[in-house]
């Protein structure tokens, strides 16, 4: 499986929201693992308030369908009690991978 593409995301946390957020990108794990075309995801913590979520897909097919898909509709749900503001998010072109 060689992955091409992938999602770059950077979330900044309301403050006192920081543990909520965690808690809820490690939720999201679950949902990442149901999508057939998510090769991987990773949920990370940057600092105390900033944290960000890394996806690999083998085409772009897989993710615009993880764009469409159930965890940015989850995000977009709980983002104004949880988020300082908008997701940065940044598709990215996977050059090498060990």
């Amino acid at each position: 499986m060689t992955v091409h593409v992938g999602l770059l995301a950077r979330l900044e946390a309301k403050p006192g929201k920081a543990e909520e957020l965690g808690a809820f990108l490690e939720q999201g794990r679950a949902i990442a693992v149901a999508e057939e075309g998510t090769v991987t995801w990773y949920a990370f913590r940057i600092d105390e308030n900033t944290f960000g979520i890394f996806d690999t897909f083998e085409a772009e097919e897989a993710r615009q369908a993880h764009l469409g898909g159930e965890i940015p509709k989850a995000l977009a749900q709980v983002g104004p009690d949880l988020l300082a503001g908008d997701p940065d998010i940044r598709t990215v072109d996977i050059i090498a991978v060990k």
